[in-house]
């Protein structure tokens, strides 16, 4: 053990962690989740560290000797290594002082160790004096934050994108499906299968866009504000500086914001951020639930989709298959919609100068990226790309809707088409039969007005004999 003391007293911190007293304090003091810091995130953090240690060696106030180990360090744990020693709870008081502070001790003990030095030689390189140089935890956690969240978000563009680019590829494939549409749960008219899954593709690329455009909201960060966004203790090189060195080093194009005092105490960016992921999640729980309604049965239900069967899914009933995957999309958009109010009840309880609930807010955020990142994948790679439909079944059931008969107003006129819905629905019989056997057209207009093709399109369905 080692001793380690800070302005509460003295404390035993074990010789082989990196991490130090108040680190050790925050893992007293906050067990909630019992879980770890995001692996992001840690990685986030040490390359906002990186760009400040790099920021302050420029502007000649910190030693290069001593900043040279600091980037080494940070870049031994954005290569993975030193994970272990993040304990602190994800969720904390402090406005998440206690993660930039397990940050700053990790990367100082592991530079004193760089140097031949041993851990917790603060005197050397100090978390505070050197790794926390012309920071606070009030910038450098909240840019961390982005940091993350861009990393994160653009995983989840991209399985967006790929998800509607395998909708598209079976909107194509279904093209020549023709299927009865519904509206209230009801017969309504023919739609194509392809046709519908174009419009989740449009959906899912829709969510993909916008993700993107609150990322672009993301950029502006505080790093120089300091406490309360002032830049107390931050020289204006140095603020410059670290936002280029940021972008740099993360190839995106962070900046220092217009007015860091803003910055530091608004986080409205996070809940627009979070807002945009709740909406794709709702538009993501349609598309799964239609998914799992057409599947439905396969004797007894609509049975227009055979899903990919990926596990039994009864432990009394044999044979049952369970539509598991949408399922699990479902769930899983479930959690982003409830994460996306512990962001909004977060967000706005910020007071003053600063918003202390960050870490409640960072923490939801990155689950809700991560999950659904992992759920849109998952429902594309084992759903999605095997699905099949079901074209006979889709045929019965249009042969038996009278819903068709809409198509026949611009030709027999509404009170006619609704008497011949309403004996087809009596009678049972199919409205083909009824209109010949009522002599209310010639087979081949009727043909040519219930065509597929021209019943799933714009315009009126034998338009040609209206004209005549």
């Amino acid at each position: 053990m080692r001793f380690e003391h800070d302005l509460l007293g003295e404390i035993e911190v074990p010789d082989h962690a990196y991490y130090g007293v108040q680190t050790l304090r925050a893992m007293q003091n906050f067990k909630i989740t019992g879980q770890r810091l995001d692996t992001d995130f840690i990685d986030s953090l040490a390359i906002v560290k990186k760009a400040a240690a790099k920021a302050n060696m420029a502007t000649g106030r910190l030693d290069k000797a001593v900043g040279t180990v600091l980037v080494a360090a940070a870049d031994e744990i954005i290569s993975g290594k030193l994970h272990d020693q993040f304990c602190v709870d994800p969720i904390q008081g402090g406005a998440g002082t206690s993660v930039n502070m397990n940050m700053n001790e990790v990367l100082s003990n592991r530079a004193l160790e760089l140097l031949g030095d041993q851990k917790g030689n603060y005197t050397r390189i100090s978390p505070n004096n050197h790794a926390n140089m012309a920071q606070s935890t009030n910038d450098a956690f909240p840019t961390a934050i982005k940091v993350c969240a861009v990393r994160k978000g653009r995983f989840l563009v991209q399985a967006l994108r790929t998800l509607a680019q395998a909708l598209d590829e079976k909107a194509a494939e279904f093209k020549d499906v023709l299927k009865m549409g519904r509206t209230h749960l009801q017969d309504a008219v023919p739609i194509t299968l392809g046709q519908e899954f174009a419009a989740y593709a449009s959906a899912v690329r829709r969510g993909a866009g916008r993700i993107e455009d609150v990322l672009q909201r993301l950029y502006a960060v505080n790093m120089g504000a300091t406490a309360v966004g002032t830049g107390l203790n931050a020289e204006p090189a140095y603020i410059r500086e670290v936002a280029r060195q940021l972008a740099e080093l993360t190839g995106e194009p962070f900046a220092t914001a217009e007015n860091l005092v803003d910055a530091t105490n608004n986080t409205d960016a996070f809940a627009d951020m979070s807002g945009a992921l709740k909406v794709t999640a709702l538009a993501l729980i349609k598309m799964a639930n239609d998914f799992r309604l057409m599947a439905s049965g396969p004797r007894c239900g609509l049975n227009e989709l055979a899903l990919p069967p990926r596990q039994p899914g009864s432990s009394i009933m044999p044979g049952k298959v369970n539509p598991v995957i949408p399922e699990v999309l479902n769930q899983t958009c479930y959690q982003v919609i409830g994460n996306d109010l512990a962001v909004t009840l977060g967000v706005e309880n910020g007071q003053f100068e600063l918003n202390v609930m960050e870490p409640v807010v960072a923490f939801n955020i990155f689950n809700s990226l991560t999950y659904l990142t992992n759920a849109v994948n998952t429902f594309n790679q084992l759903c999605v790309q095997g699905v099949q439909a079901q074209r006979e079944q889709c045929a019965q059931w249009l042969e038996r809707s009278v819903g068709i008969v809409t198509a026949l107003l611009p030709h027999i006129g509404y009170e006619n088409s609704s008497r011949l819905a309403e004996e087809a629905y009596k009678t049972g019989q199919p409205v083909r039969e009824l209109i010949l056997k009522k002599k209310l057209l010639t087979k081949e207009e009727m043909d040519m007005i219930l065509s597929p093709e021209k019943m799933t399109q714009p315009g009126i369905a034998g338009k040609k004999l209206v004209n005549m």
